[in-house]
């Protein structure tokens, strides 16, 4: 049989991974990407010597990966070298309580005892439970297309038996009692722009994730991922066309014909699939298709995760003290996190990611000085709309400045060069609705067939791929993605 064809809008890991399966099988793959280079929220920017990841950075389930190289018998090492971070992060708390993460288990069993001799056992307990979810909500469900109610019935007695309608942070607190272990245990729903407070206890299988399979680093940055995979993917045969921005998905009847971009290039494909943001996708691309309007109505009802408030900066001198992965806990969790999801204000206090990738590859700064950035989740513009413009130098400042209070003292002094990324340049640059970071908001009723789905309900060879369809956000939630979607698209062309 003649290969079919395929065009993917945009080359976030989502697309990629789905045009590396596609070819891999056979099918002729074009990925069209509005900006400059590949990797969607995964860019990156090269200033006076330093480079920049715009993020993610958490590299977990490095075998989800390696699987899209080995489905040619080829060895991902040869295009990208992956190195272990440990421990997985420092969290550190106002009071002066630090914690460090890892998978070592007679170093957190000591740390736990520390906190609270009786969270140890509850610790053990919680831990057979995130194993649990991860077999039902990962290794059995991740993977594959919820097209219909049936589908999502089928999966609910597993989902009943971890009560997947409680949050996360419940679930938690049902085992553990020291606060601090309690935020610990989960804070990883906010990595997918979930609320802890409110996201499925199912996203406890993350634990399980990374216990299992470890806390990775790219070396060269994420964005040396995004090239292996675009190198893989052209070696395959697959075309990779970027700086022009798809402006409209072509339909005849209940078919998609192809796409058309800014540069006034049509391509025509038997099959698209769409990497962009959802929104985007239903309100822009299909404007002109009236059942593509109405999922654009249905979209608009939904909830949206926060977005973030991002500094990067490069700084004087080598931090060999200060961990890869560090989150900076505010004095509020609880109350914090109600303001980001909930009431939409920007707080006076925060909590902070902090990236410190040349710890791993000091290659990424010049000789003696380090690259950090510096995350903060923040309302999206939704429930937030100010000018980020006139907000952001006084955030940035606010940032640093709590940096330099816990940890660099001298932090301003240091700086050589910095700049931010706001909501604003979210929904700029990358199309997101509302600056949304992370696309719809991980609740129980916008997940599984809640999402939006792999394939459209009524346009059945247009498919979605990445953070806005089913399983959801997180390199390995996209990627997982990729599988479930090129496996129907690969069905409907045999």
């Amino acid at each position: 049989m003649t290969p079919r064809s395929a065009i993917v809008v945009g080359a976030g890991f989502g697309g990629l991974a789905l045009g590396i399966r596609l070819q891999s099988a056979g099918v002729e793959t074009t990925i069209v990407e509005a900006r400059d280079k590949a990797g969607g929220r995964a860019y990156v920017w090269e200033k006076d010597g330093y480079t920049f990841d715009a993020g993610p950075t958490v590299i977990t389930d490095p075998a989800c990966l390696q699987e899209l190289w080995a489905l040619t018998g080829r060895d991902m090492a040869d295009d990208v070298t992956l190195a272990p971070v440990q421990p997985f992060y420092r969290l550190n708390w106002p009071d002066g309580v630090t914690f460090d993460y890892t998978n070592d288990d007679a170093s957190l069993n000591a740390q736990i005892a520390q906190l609270n001799p009786d969270d140890v056992a509850g610790y053990a307990k919680f831990l057979d439970y995130s194993a649990g979810v991860f077999k039902e909500g990962y290794e059995k469900l991740g993977q594959v297309a919820f097209l219909d109610f049936a589908s999502m019935i089928k999966a609910a007695p597993a989902l009943a038996k971890y009560q997947a309608w409680r949050s996360v942070y419940s679930i938690v607190s049902s085992y553990v009692k020291d606060e601090h272990l309690r935020q610990a245990l989960s804070f990883h729903t906010l990595l997918v722009g979930g609320n802890p407070m409110t996201t499925s206890a199912i996203y406890a299988l993350i634990h399980k994730l990374e216990r299992d399979g470890g806390v990775w680093f790219a070396m060269g940055g994420t964005n040396q991922l995004i090239a292996g995979m675009v190198t893989h993917f052209e070696r395959l045969g697959g075309k990779l066309m970027l700086n022009d921005p798809v402006v409209s998905i072509e339909t005849l009847g209940d078919k998609a014909t192809g796409v058309t971009t800014a540069s006034g290039w049509v391509g025509q494909a038997d099959m698209v699939a769409c990497n962009g943001d959802v929104m985007h996708v239903y309100k822009d691309l299909l404007k002109t298709n009236r059942s593509g309007q109405r999922t654009k109505a249905k979209l608009e009802r939904k909830r949206y995760s926060p977005s973030l408030f991002v500094v990067h900066f490069g700084i004087k001198g080598t931090w060999p003290g200060i961990p890869h992965h560090t989150i900076l806990f505010g004095p509020r969790y609880k109350g914090l996190l109600a303001d980001l999801y909930d009431t939409g204000v920007l707080p006076e206090d925060f909590s902070l990611y902090l990236h410190h990738p040349t710890v791993t590859d000091p290659s990424l700064a010049p000789e003696g000085h380090s690259s950090f950035y510096a995350l903060a989740p923040v309302p999206h513009m939704g429930k937030f709309p100010v000018d980020w413009d006139e907000i952001a130098p006084v955030l940035e400042t606010r940032i640093l400045d709590e940096i330099g209070r816990r940890l660099i003292p001298d932090i301003h002094e240091r700086i050589t060069v910095k700049f931010s990324y706001t909501p604003k340049d979210f929904a700029q640059d990358l199309n997101a609705h509302l600056g949304s970071a992370f696309s719809l908001e991980p609740i129980l009723t916008q997940s599984a067939w809640f999402r939006v789905h792999n394939r459209d309900d009524h346009i059945p060879n247009l498919y979605f791929v990445g953070a806005g369809t089913h399983p959801g956000a997180g390199i390995p939630g996209v990627v997982g993605s990729a599988k479930a979607t090129a496996a129907l698209m690969l069905e409907a062309q045999a």
